[in-house]
Formats: C-alpha cells, sequence, structure tokens
C-alpha cells in the first residue's frame, strides 16, 4: 500500500492519538501561540512544582502536524526542570516525530514559542527575569 501522507508513523501516531491534549485547571503557567499564515493556534499549560514540571497539556487548533507535535512536546518536558526544559528546540521535536515535511517545520517552531513563553510567564511570577531567548533567574 502507498503511503499517502507525507508524515512519519509517529506524527500520524501523535496526530490521530494525541498525548495529554487539554487543560490543567490550576496551571502556573500557560501561554498563546500563532501563526496568522496558516491558521495553526496552541494554548499551552504547565503545572510546574519545585521547578520541575509535573504536568502539561494543551490545546491546538490546526493541521495534524500542529497536533502532533504540541503532543510531542508535552510527552518531551513532562519530568523535566525548567532550566532543562529551556533547552527544548523545535529540532528537537522534530526529531522526536522521525522528521516533518519543511511545510510544516513551522508547526515545531509554534510549539517551541509556547514552551519558551509559559517558562518566561512562570519566571516572571516567581521573581525571575525574563530575557530574549530564554529566562534568567533572580
Amino acid at each position: 500500500m502507498t503511503k499517502v501522507f507525507p508524515y512519519s508513523d509517529k506524527v500520524m501516531d501523535h496526530f490521530t492519538n494525541p498525548r495529554n491534549m487539554g487543560e490543567i485547571a490550576d496551571a502556573n503557567a500557560i501561554a498563546d501561540v500563532g501563526n496568522p499564515a496558516c491558521g495553526d493556534m496552541m494554548r499551552l499549560f504547565l503545572k510546574i512544582e519545585n521547578g520541575k514540571i509535573v504536568d502539561a497539556k494543551f490545546k491546538t487548533f490546526g493541521c495534524g502536524a500542529a497536533i502532533a507535535t504540541s503532543s510531542m512536546l508535552t510527552e518531551i518536558i513532562k519530568g523535566m526542570t525548567v532550566e532543562e526544559a529551556l533547552s527544548v528546540t523545535n529540532q528537537r521535536v522534530i526529531d522526536a516525530l522521525d522528521g516533518l515535511p519543511a511545510v510544516k517545520r513551522h508547526c515545531s517552531v509554534m510549539a517551541e514559542e509556547a514552551l519558551i513563553g509559559a517558562l518566561k510567564e512562570y519566571k516572571a511570577k516567581q521573581g525571575g527575569e525574563a530575557t530574549e531567548g530564554g529566562v534568567k533567574s533572580a
């Protein structure tokens, strides 16, 4: 059988069976990002305790790649410290999904931007200083 979609099996699995979809009622970090060019939007919820991401959920409106990258991102970061999560890049998400077509790489960038935005919000609430491209503790 010929593969109809230009996506890896992992992308298709995370699209059809997304992990961690939904909201966290008592999230202490939330970020909203979107890509006006394609209409994809993502809201990332993080629950952080003692500097560790204990839960991560998302709500994404968009294509299959946007949903898959959101799902994979939450799987990658759960259990990480805030500092470890700051090193997660869109390329790491792409690699974890066994690749994305070039025209869909912006979906992984959206996931990275949501993570950075949520971590900046968390650090700011903790009295840290949000800096361009990362977060610096107070």
